[in-house]
């Protein structure tokens, strides 16, 4: 079943968990691992307690489909340094919090700096229209989602003339991580429940590497909680009947060859380029940065601050939650001393971090 209309009844629900349970029986004595690779499913998973519901010989875990979670703390460290030297940054709310080597941004701006929060990137074209003499640098970080408007953004700056505008890249393309996953053989991933939002720009059809080279069930679900239940039936109906293929149980929203124009302005305005993932290390063409044409735009380039490598708070295991390897709670920092209001680490800051909903949800967060 591709659509249902209400998603949260109880009797679907209950109808799902005694189809999840009786594939779970037909997986006979096979354990299996399934990861999801979206932040927006990470929270429903955490808020509605899914996989509670799910046989217990299925193991849910969260990968890395946080852009705030995965994004090195040398970016950090490079956003400060600018913001020393004068400069005014924009950002979304949730790099705000992000532990560099030496401090976060929030630090920052509680000792001065010009940091501002938008809810869109257009609003730092505004503010740099206010303030011609301010020069003003846009944190560009996020997935393919993020992509797409961060490039009309970069050629909004081009067409307005505005010269006191650039941008610090930390742009990612999820399939590169996906391929870094399926090449580690320690992580035993079986099936992917692939990110919905990400899937409404590259399309379902960008999986078919996954599931025909590599063998793993793929299928592209929302985000409420029978999207998310549905999402994984699909996944262990292929598992039982011994096949693998990217099944697009979204249809809603996400079409099979995705959305041209997007992809058609991503590319004109980035480039492939090697990049950082917390967790991953260094992924192949995994990071987008922007083109010789727009290379002016690059603040990294322009005040010659280039990104580099920061310093990871060794006791934090964000890395090893964004690969399934631990659960939040088994971090011996989860809780105490990191919470929410004094991050150590990202998963825990990002509205879609795993520790983050792990903490929220699980009742040890509750004031």
């Amino acid at each position: 079943m591709r659509y249902v209309d209400g998603f949260r009844l109880p009797g679907a629900a209950k109808a799902l968990t005694q189809e999840l349970a009786r594939l779970g029986d037909a997986l006979g004595p096979r354990r299996v691992k399934l990861m999801e690779v979206c932040g927006s499913h990470t929270m429903a998973i955490a808020r509605y307690g899914l996989k509670d519901l799910l046989p217990a010989n299925v193991r849910l875990v969260s990968g890395p489909g946080c852009p705030v979670c995965v994004t090195d703390p040398g970016y950090v460290d490079a956003a400060l340094a600018l913001a020393e030297r004068g400069a005014a940054l924009a950002t979304f709310g949730d790099m705000l919090r992000v532990p560099g080597s030496r401090g976060s941004l929030a630090d920052a701006r509680a000792a001065g700096a010009d940091v501002r929060v938008f809810y869109s990137p257009v609003q730092a074209l505004e503010w740099a229209e206010a303030e011609p003499d301010q020069a003003w640098v846009v944190l560009a970080v996020g997935f393919e989602t993020t992509a797409a408007p961060l490039a009309a953004l970069a050629l909004e700056i081009r067409r307005r003339g505005l010269g006191n505008v650039t941008l610090l890249t930390a742009t990612k393309t999820v399939p590169p991580a996906l391929d870094a996953l399926v090449a580690d053989p320690a992580l035993a991933i079986d099936g992917f429940l692939c990110p919905a939002h990400v899937s409404a720009i590259i399309g379902a059809r960008a999986y078919l590497p996954y599931a025909e080279e590599h063998g793993r069930a793929c299928v592209v679900a929302g985000f409420e909680p029978l999207d998310v239940l549905y999402g994984v039936k699909g996944l262990l109906e292929q598992l039982v009947a011994g096949v693998a293929r990217v099944d697009n149980q979204y249809e809603r929203v996400v079409r099979w060859e995705g959305n041209p124009a997007a992809q058609r302005a991503i590319a004109r305005v980035f480039v492939p380029v090697d990049a950082p993932w917390r967790g991953l290390g260094v992924v192949p063409a995994s990071g987008l940065a922007l083109g010789p044409g727009l290379a002016d735009l690059d603040a990294s380039v322009r005040f010659e601050r280039p990104v580099t490598a920061g310093r990871v708070n060794p006791a934090c295991r964000c890395g090893d939650v964004l690969k399934g390897v631990i659960e939040p709670a088994e971090c011996r920092l989860f809780g105490a001393p990191c919470v929410p209001e004094r991050p150590l680490g990202p998963c825990m800051v990002s509205s879609e971090g795993s520790c983050a909903a792990a903490w929220r949800y699980s009742g040890r967060g509750a004031r």
